[in-house]
């Protein structure tokens, strides 16, 4: 096990025991509660396993629910050294689930935990049967505009430097996703802020948005072996006011699954699990349980 809960998390929020798994690079922080058929939570940035505690206070009760924090956010290692890549965040998400010895998998993942969890799929489609699909990607965007300036101002040396600085990707451009920020009180979002405190701590946060373009063959690389997961079960849950990954990104989803569940939330942005914690929740349960 080897560490304790920091001072800063709030426990009556993320009553969890941390675990910890060695990685090449470092030691992932994830939690494992519950028992009975696993759901697997894959976050993104600049999130951590936190994100999904509602969904693991109340669905633990039935199913074994863990959630990761990839290297470089939340209660993991942040080594200065690491890539970021998301292609090696997934390796690490692989080896861990790997020593964990699932099988009946519902993998629930949301911003670049899509791409990444869903790399798992990929590699194991036996070992998965059900996916809930949140606000991300799974392809090459690098002829979309709005990602190609979002990559290129975040991921590049002005978004570096307000990133490492003043901690900007979970200051300011988190709660600008939100849908309605009220959702993000004060001390939730200091759950975040307390995440990556100083400069060298935030490398992951602004190697995402580079790799938003950087990452393109990885991403073309998943797209082209969609058809190893097409018969899967699929839950589309969608926050309407997404501005990144909004309709037309859920059309792709939708052209690609046919036979999925489609929750729509009108008013909700890019934080499904933090502002319709109680809907999301109960969608994930009848959709597994169905």
């Amino acid at each position: 096990m080897g560490r304790g809960t920091p001072s800063w998390v709030d426990t009556r929020e993320y009553p969890f025991a941390p675990r910890y798994f060695d990685v090449p690079a470092g030691r992932m922080h994830y939690i494992d509660e519950g028992t009975g058929a696993p759901i697997v939570f894959v976050h993104g940035n600049p999130a951590w396993s936190f994100e999904f505690r509602h969904q693991i206070r109340s669905l633990s009760s039935g199913h074994r629910c863990i959630a990761a924090d990839h290297l470089g956010f939340g209660l993991s290692d942040k080594p200065f050294g690491f890539s970021y890549l998301p292609a090696e965040h997934a390796a690490n998400l692989e080896l861990l689930l790997k020593s964990l010895d699932l099988s009946d998998v519902t993998l629930v993942v949301q911003d670049w935990g899509g791409p990444i969890g869903l790399s798992y799929a990929l590699n194991h489609p036996d070992l998965v049967r059900n996916l809930a699909i949140s606000n991300t990607w799974m392809w090459s965007v690098s002829r979309n505009l709005l990602f190609r300036l979002f990559s290129a101002v975040m991921g590049g040396p002005i978004g570096r430097y307000r990133i490492r600085t003043s901690n900007y990707f979970v200051r300011s451009a988190m709660p600008g996703a939100y849908g309605d920020r009220s959702k993000l009180t004060p001390a939730i979002h200091a759950q975040y802020l307390n995440a990556l405190p100083t400069p060298e701590d935030r490398k992951g946060c602004w190697v995402f948005p580079r790799e938003i373009i950087h990452s393109s063959k990885w991403l073309s690389s998943l797209w082209g072996q969609r058809d190893r997961i097409v018969q899967k079960r699929v839950l589309l849950s969608w926050g309407m006011k997404d501005v990144g990954f909004g309709k037309s990104v859920l059309q792709r989803w939708t052209r690609l699954f046919p036979q999925a569940s489609v929750v729509c939330y009108p008013g909700v942005g890019h934080w499904l699990a933090e502002e319709r914690p109680d809907e999301f929740t109960d969608a994930i349960r009848n959709f597994v349980d169905s």
